[in-house]
């Protein structure tokens, strides 16, 4: 075993002596240890309760014969940290998870180990150390809280921000705001829609690297709890079985789990995480991907905020096997941590809910979820989540509104400067220029509450949180800070959109592009500490903002 290297010989006498104090026995000694990277915290609500399902994954492992060892890693509430200078730090904690599970599986050599985990970048850097290190590894995904209700309609986050909106426009008090503060998230777990977090605890399960049903299954359950205790018993089964994450996922497994991605109408932060993930599995995933499975896949369930669902509808009406059912005819058969391959699960799948889990020719949109546009201003690609876009915004011409900054864009549309038939362009934002690539939800949120998403988009070199609905594009590479087409952009310029036709265009002649971009002087934003180092090291979003 891999444990073997601190525990086994005589001159293994001072580390075993370091274990004894960590309550390691004679008896332990001889048994598969195993690593918990656990990223429960008292700040976020999709992690307030892990603690407890680390305590049944220790169960498990113990009734399998192995030995636990919990350590933790850090976890960023997006929401909090959002409209703020806080939210630059929660792409680069993707990596600084991966790293943290890389260094303690290693310097402990642990024989496997299970990744607890929620939330928007702590899956994702969890999945990218699963791929680095390749020893045994399952996700435990915490899961959803339950939806708010507010006078018997249901109600999560994405409400409060857009309720902002609503009070901007004269729409609501601020005591009806607060009443919607009050009520939209009622506990524990990740928030209830299919944003960021919930995606890819989804995405997870289809890629097959957690245990079924573990993506949907809500944070407070019996079930959840069940399934924490079968991923303990499963990861020992797995260590001793020589059975790792690069045996598990091919670059099949990534296309199935971008099909899954598509047929939800998942975050378009996908598109950065997919990428990402598959680089530490050695594996090539890029936009273009995305886009090709797009146009074959259609969106067959309608989960906040593109619909009226909530994940917990999903989950009653068959969880990720239940798409993938629906999916079978063309998803590859690979392997899971389960034991069972992909076609095997998707077979015994049972859909409850005919309405909430469409059948193929009877979708929500014939296409899937995100579309990705190219164009003179977006060279190397740009996101939009093509399934929460009206019909009337898919194709759209409008007058170019710019502003370097998030803030500097909140501002205009709080004080009605944003009119019908603006395109908002927020710069300077992105993985480079923020640094960070800081998800937006504040302004997307106020243009919907204000009633304007069906006649205002938003373009954006950063990103925007999963829970944003319009004609919101992110994701533009190349970013304003490294020359990219956008920093060109002048206020009063025409900019097209044309999702169907996945084109981004800045209605300016190429030549007068050129000339602009040469007078351009990047924003600076001086930074210190992990965001300096991120700057220097980050690649483009369009190819997952890896570290290079």
């Amino acid at each position: 075993m891999r444990s073997d290297q601190v525990k086994k010989g005589l001159d293994k006498a001072p580390s075993r002596s370091l274990l004894r104090a960590s309550g390691v026995t004679d008896e332990d000694m001889p048994k598969p240890f195993i690593g918990i990277a656990n990223s429960w915290n008292e700040v976020v609500p999709g992690h307030v309760h892990l603690n407890k399902l680390v305590e049944e994954v220790r169960k498990g492992i113990i009734e399998a014969g192995g030995v636990p060892f919990s350590f933790g890693v850090p976890a960023v509430c997006d929401g909090i940290a959002m409209g703020h200078s806080g939210m630059r730090f929660s792409l680069p904690s993707r990596e600084t998870i991966a790293d943290c599970v890389e260094i303690m599986d290693n310097a402990h050599m642990f024989d496997g180990w299970v990744g607890v985990t929620n939330c928007d970048k702590v899956t994702p850097g969890m999945l990218m150390a699963a791929g680095r290190i390749d020893i045994p590894a399952i996700i435990l995904t915490g899961g959803a809280m339950e939806e708010g209700t507010l006078d018997g309609r249901g109600i999560d986050l994405q409400d409060v921000f857009e309720a902002l909106g609503q009070h901007a426009a004269g729409k609501m008090s601020e005591d009806e705001v607060m009443r919607v503060e009050c009520r939209a998230c009622p506990g524990q777990g990740s928030c209830s829609g299919l944003f960021t977090a919930n995606t890819m605890a989804c995405l997870t399960e289809a890629m097959g690297l957690s245990l079924e049903g573990c993506g949907t299954s809500l944070a407070v359950s019996a079930r959840k709890m069940e399934i924490a205790r079968a991923t303990g018993r499963r990861i020992v089964e797995l260590v001793r079985d020589h059975v790792s994450p690069r045996e598990i996922v091919t670059k099949d497994s990534f296309i199935n789990a971008i099909k899954v991605d598509m047929a939800i109408g998942g975050s378009t932060n996908t598109a950065l995480h997919l990428p990402a993930i598959a680089h530490e599995f050695g594996i090539s995933i890029d936009l273009s991907a995305f886009d090709e499975v797009s146009r074959r896949v259609n969106h067959i369930t309608s989960i906040r905020p593109s619909g009226p669902y909530h994940i917990a509808d999903l989950d009653r009406a068959g969880g990720v096997p239940a798409i993938m059912k629906r999916l079978r005819d063309m998803l590859s058969d690979q392997r899971t941590v389960t034991g069972k391959s992909v076609l095997e699960i998707a077979d015994a799948a049972v859909i409850a809910d005919e309405e909430v889990v469409r059948p193929l020719d009877r979708p929500f949109h014939h296409q899937g979820g995100i579309a990705v546009l190219y164009g003179n201003l977006a060279p190397e690609g740009s996101v939009v989540k093509q399934a929460a876009v009206s019909p009337k915004m898919m194709k759209f011409t409008g007058t170019a509104r710019v502003f370097d900054s998030e803030g500097e864009a909140i501002e205009a549309i709080v004080a009605h400067k944003i009119v019908k038939g603006d395109v908002v362009v927020i710069r300077y934002e992105g993985p480079k220029g923020g640094p960070g690539m800081p998800e937006m939800l504040s302004p997307t949120s106020l243009i919907s509450g204000m009633g304007l998403s069906d006649d205002v988009a938003l373009i954006t070199d950063g990103r925007f949180s999963g829970a944003t609905r319009g004609p919101c594009i992110g994701h533009v590479s190349p970013e304003a800070y490294v020359g990219g087409p956008i920093a060109a952009v002048r206020t009063g310029d025409s900019i097209t959109i044309d999702i169907p036709g996945r084109r981004l265009q800045l209605e300016v002649p190429s030549q007068d592009i050129e000339a602009r971009l040469k007078s351009v002087k990047p924003v600076e934003r001086p930074v210190t500490g992990i965001l300096a180092k991120y700057r220097k090291l980050v690649d483009s979003a369009a190819r997952g903002a890896v570290l290079k």
